[in-house]
């Protein structure tokens, strides 16, 4: 009998974990074409009580600005990795290891589109496998072009503030098409803590980055995988 009900048990875990798979499979199949109607990240704005701005917008209505600005600033390697720049790996661990008290992170576009599509902020090493796995998936699936267009659409830029055409909006009264380079680099050098990096007004980080921003993105420009993507 006892033979029976483990076996009955273990049955269970099995279509429940195939159910699981098969539904998360889907999930991200369908976002290749429909935007996600929320993330867990913006339920937990919500619950907050930070407030939800929101507009999703089209690749095409996006200025080449700020899609050069956030390359720029958060992964100027994104047209040619595989969803992980294995060197900015590297040398965030060796900066990690000789600054305990100081964290450096490498984490690429794709991986921030995957844990803000899909998962949730923060968390150990159990949310960074899923994290893993995710950024697999979608840089399996999904295109180059999709994959950024989901990160400016989603990514939080500003407490209770998500996507670049609500920050555009806030920030400068104008749509995200119309951003200028400064304008657009304002908004990356805010990504790293959007709740607290603020950039209208201007916190000194911002005030800082921001030339940096568009230093890189002159640098950037001109790199034909880079255009290909601004287009």
């Amino acid at each position: 009998m006892g033979k029976k009900i483990k076996n009955n048990f273990w049955s269970i875990v099995k279509k429940i974990l195939l159910i699981l798979f098969f539904s998360q499979l889907a999930y991200i199949i369908i976002c290749k074409w429909i935007n996600p109607p929320i993330t867990i990240t913006q339920m937990m704005n919500l619950v907050e009580g930070n407030g939800l701005q929101q507009d999703y917008i089209s690749y095409d209505e996006m200025s080449a600005n700020i899609k050069l600005a956030v390359m720029a600033s958060e992964d100027q390697q994104f047209p040619d990795h595989d969803g992980f720049d294995i060197k900015a790996i590297k040398k965030a661990m060796k900066y990690n290891n000789k600054h305990p008290n100081k964290t450096r992170g490498a984490s690429t576009i794709s991986q921030q589109t995957a844990k803000n599509v899909f998962l949730w902020q923060h968390g150990g090493f159990f949310r960074k496998g899923l994290e893993v796995y995710f950024t697999f998936m979608i840089e399996l699936i999904w295109s180059k072009e999709r994959i950024l267009e989901t990160y400016l659409n989603v990514a939080e830029m500003g407490k209770g503030i998500f996507g670049v055409q609500a920050a555009a909006r806030v920030y400068f009264n104008k749509d995200a098409k119309n951003l200028t380079r400064k304008e657009a680099a304002m908004i990356a050098a805010c990504l790293p803590n959007p709740k607290k990096l603020t950039v209208k007004p201007a916190c000194r980080y911002v005030l800082l980055r921001t030339p940096r921003i568009m230093n890189q993105m002159n640098n950037l420009q001109g790199d034909p995988d880079i255009d290909a993507l601004l287009k």
